[in-house]
């Protein structure tokens, strides 16, 4: 069994750059960018990480790891994306004894050089837009075995001058434990998250209000660690509207200095939509003075001319 485990986990880094599809759907509805992940370990393991209790905690994932956070955890991640976009991280994270965390996080995204015409197809100037999220996130165990959490997000967009939206989104998720090496998840993602567009700065009273709603997501995975090699495997299954999503990740350390990712976000069940295959890795220099890690990951992005590379850097507090 141990071994068959391990080449399972062996085959898993490798597997997602054989996979491709085509087409997208989801990509057309409101919070694209909010759904492309956060941070490079999770984004090099596919984004499935909504069950996994070890290693950096992202609460973006599920509110409910946030208990699972056992030092304190500064991280900064910076993305480089094609056609002039943007994607950065921030976040902090740590647990508050004797059984719950916290953790706050920001999303940055945006477009730039947006070249701008008159009618007459005139340069007139260069606009950009600037797409955020603001998380705070609170978790506890009710149990030796279940954890409970709750995000809340300020969704910020400047869309052009005179033109944003400020609301507030709220996630919910549940982690069952059925030991140190096997853990079952559940998520609700983005309720009550919307744009809200008011036009009427602009064009007076012609002018109106657009609500577009993000779809709601519904998340259930499945995590599983070994006792006998350090290394972690997870899976999960994602409902947005009528779409079924699935997506996993694999983690290994050959050494402890060093960690080994992969994954493959946005398998349609369908088949419409396209696959996305990550893989990355984790380093842990030695400066003596501080406990940081340098993380990178590195995204196949369908349609675009240049895949996504994230780059992070986190510090521990000890």
């Amino acid at each position: 069994m141990k071994y068959t485990y391990i080449v399972l986990v062996l085959v898993s880094l490798l597997f997602p750059y054989a996979y491709s599809q085509i087409s997208s759907e989801l990509g057309r509805e409101p919070g694209v960018v909010m759904r492309m992940g956060f941070g490079a370990r999770g984004i090099g393991m596919g984004n499935a990480l909504s069950s996994v209790r070890r290693g950096e905690i992202s609460s973006y994932y599920n509110p409910a790891l946030v208990p699972f956070q056992s030092t304190r955890t500064a991280s900064a991640a910076m993305g480089v994306l094609s056609l002039d976009r943007s994607l950065n991280f921030l976040s902090y994270g740590q647990d508050l004894k004797p059984t719950a965390g916290v953790f706050f996080g920001i999303i940055n995204a945006g477009v730039s050089d947006i070249d701008g015409r008159d009618l007459n197809g005139r340069h007139t100037e260069t606009y950009s837009t600037s797409e955020n999220a603001f998380i705070l996130s609170f978790g506890t165990r009710i149990s030796p075995k279940v954890s409970i959490g709750l995000t809340s997000k300020i969704l910020y967009y400047s869309l052009f001058e005179g033109l944003s939206s400020t609301t507030v989104g709220f996630d919910v998720g549940f982690i069952y434990s059925f030991s140190d090496q096997l853990a079952l998840s559940g998520v609700i993602q983005d309720l009550n998250s919307k744009y809200s567009w008011d036009t009427s700065t602009l064009y007076g009273t012609n002018g109106n209000t657009t609500i577009e709603r993000f779809p709601l997501r519904r998340k259930v995975g499945l995590n599983y660690h070994p006792e006998y090699f350090e290394s972690t495997v997870s899976a999960e299954i994602e409902f947005v509207r009528s779409i079924a999503i699935a997506r996993f990740g694999a983690e290994i350390y050959p050494i402890e200095e060093l960690a080994l990712r992969s994954g493959i976000d946005q398998i349609d069940l369908k088949g419409d939509l396209s696959a996305k295959p990550s893989f990355g890795f984790t380093l842990k220099p030695d400066f003596g003075f501080v406990s940081s890690y340098i993380h990178y990951a590195y995204v196949i992005e369908p349609y675009s001319p240049h895949n996504i590379h994230m780059i992070a850097v986190s510090v521990v507090f000890d």
